[in-house]
């Protein structure tokens, strides 16, 4: 029995010389000084806090995107705006709106904002069938394309009803939203706002319509923030096709 515990205590003993040199070298080599390791946090955290200006690689994009327009009051206010703020957004426009205010598209696409489809009469496609669809898409495409020399590749249905049939009818690409800012029922720019920003992430969509002063209030502000964070506003094709 005493052997035995001799035994032990030399294994032990041992255990604890070897762990007293490996440590020796290691403190003594500079692993524990933190210099080196200190470094390449450093490194990493930089690396990964995606901190670069807009328009370089790594850089953040959002894209606002505008419903239900053009309207004849604030349209033009918010096309005012974003050429102060150096912002590009994609514009969903009906084709009844188009026909009364041809004058306030080709504004738009002057300003070099992509114009999409969102029906002649706001009408939900979901259970159209494919003549109510032709219809309402081709006919906005057609007034479109008259005021703007261009006929759109985008649409977004109204009410979000997409599926495949409506991209296979009409040949466009439906585009839908990743934050939905319910600025139409809530009409207060502060609440907008704070419905917004706190969900933008990297390639997000933004839902708004330019019908309402609020809406316009909100988006300057939306925009202004962003922009300190290092996000660069873009048009929906940057995001979907790149």
């Amino acid at each position: 029995m005493k052997k035995g515990r001799t035994r032990f205590r030399v294994i032990v003993g041992g255990i604890a010389a070897a762990y007293l040199l490996l440590a020796g070298y290691w403190f003594f080599s500079g692993k524990f000084r933190g210099d080196e390791g200190m470094k390449e946090t450093v490194i990493w955290q930089s690396e990964t806090e995606n901190d670069k200006g807009p328009g370089e690689e790594g850089g953040k994009k959002v894209a606002l995107t505008f419903d239900d327009g053009p309207h004849p009051v604030y349209t033009p206010m918010l096309l005012e705006g974003l050429k102060k703020r150096g912002v590009k957004v994609t514009f969903f426009l009906m084709g009844s709106a188009v026909e009364n205010y041809p004058d306030i598209v080709k504004e738009i696409a002057d300003d070099g904002h992509l114009i999409g489809n969102h029906t002649f009469h706001h009408v939900g496609l979901e259970n159209a069938d494919a003549a109510l669809i032709r219809s309402e898409v081709v006919s906005a495409n057609e007034l479109i394309e008259e005021v703007t020399g261009e006929s759109p590749q985008f649409i977004r249905p109204p009410f979000g009803q997409c599926n495949d049939g409506i991209e296979s009818d009409t040949g466009m690409i439906c585009v839908l939203w990743s934050i939905d800012s319910q600025d139409w029922c809530t009409k207060d720019a502060s609440k907008v706002v704070r419905r917004v920003l706190p969900n933008v992430r990297d390639n997000s969509i933004i839902l708004m319509h330019d019908q309402y002063k609020t809406s316009v209030q909100a988006a300057f502000t939306i925009i202004d923030e962003l922009q300190k964070e290092g996000y660069e506003f873009v048009t929906v094709d940057e995001i979907l096709l790149d």
